[in-house]
């Protein structure tokens, strides 16, 4: 099954693509994408009720309408750093003995064909197309007996992009470099594993004003999905609706010395296999003056 959500940010709907390709709003059978609708059981509960009721369901047209995250902002966002090897070597850096583990704010999050709002003042903004893994079930100290995708909701494309002067230069925390507004552009569909089959399998790229700067696999992972996931379920109870940015392949512009960071007008085109692709516009962010801003 293929999830969705569509309207302003903030206020958006529960969808899903029935058999026949058409876009349902769920939002009379629930809420949101979010906490116990995201367990696989019930997601395959859902789909199967989607199969019999999907004409009673008011129809969507995306073509007019604003696609947001696929799930909602509030769940541990986290990212993970150098876990291709492509990318390790591109840096010149040794492989980590564990996995790299950052946070982002999940108020990053953004929608697949959002404006990508470059920070002010700043000018070393860098693409890392990813897989994400959305958590659908609770996870606290998997076992090596556990199957740690049992726990996965679904996957989705996603664009972790960081400003690497924030990153690198200014101490602390990757967090700070990793988090501001629309720095997760997430979508356009959350897609349930029987669709996906196996994730270390699926091709990855970005491009920048139409130029291929990303090209790999994720079967060139470090520490593959299941992994990862028992892994961070070690030190942290993963809940559903969190989100795991599982790596990014080589093509970065930090990796590429002759290659410039985004700036205003670029577009950039994210996708991986099978999951759909993200069309942003990089614009400058606005600063706050005044007044607080109203929600």
């Amino acid at each position: 099954m293929r999830l969705l959500r569509v309207g302003p940010a903030g206020h958006e709907r529960p969808c899903a693509v029935d058999a026949d390709g058409m876009v349902r709003d769920l939002s009379k059978w629930l809420n949101d994408w979010t906490g116990p609708l995201l367990d696989p059981e019930t997601l395959s509960e859902t789909e199967r009720r989607l199969a019999r009721e999907a004409a009673t369901l008011p129809a969507v047209d995306v073509r007019a309408a604003r696609i947001g995250p696929p799930v909602k902002a509030g769940g541990h966002l986290i990212s993970i750093g150098l876990n291709y090897r492509a990318h390790a070597a591109e840096a010149g850096m040794e492989l980590p003995a564990e996995p790299i583990v950052a946070s982002k704010s999940p108020w990053s999050m953004a929608g697949p064909y959002d404006d990508l709002q470059l920070p002010p003042g700043e000018s070393n903004t860098d693409w890392e197309v990813e897989l994400a893994v959305v958590i659908g079930r609770r996870a606290r100290y998997l076992t090596d007996d556990c199957d740690p995708l049992a726990y996965v909701a679904g996957y989705c494309t996603a664009n972790d992009v960081s400003e690497r002067r924030w990153l690198l230069e200014r101490g602390g925390q990757w967090v700070k470099g990793k988090s501001f507004d629309t720095f997760t552009p997430l979508g356009p569909h959350l897609v349930t594993p029987d669709e996906v089959g196996d994730p270390q399998k699926l091709a990855l790229t970005c491009k920048v004003n139409g130029r291929t700067m990303q090209d790999g696999n994720t079967s060139d992972m470090v520490v593959p999905v299941a992994e990862l996931i028992r892994y961070l379920s070690q030190f942290m109870t993963l809940q559903p609706g969190d989100v795991v940015l599982t790596g990014s392949t080589a093509g970065v512009a930090l990796g590429r010395p002759d290659t410039p960071y985004l700036k205003s007008g670029d577009i950039v085109e994210a996708e991986v296999e099978g999951l759909g692709a993200h069309r942003q516009r990089c614009v400058p962010a606005q600063r706050t003056t005044g007044a607080p801003e109203r929600p």
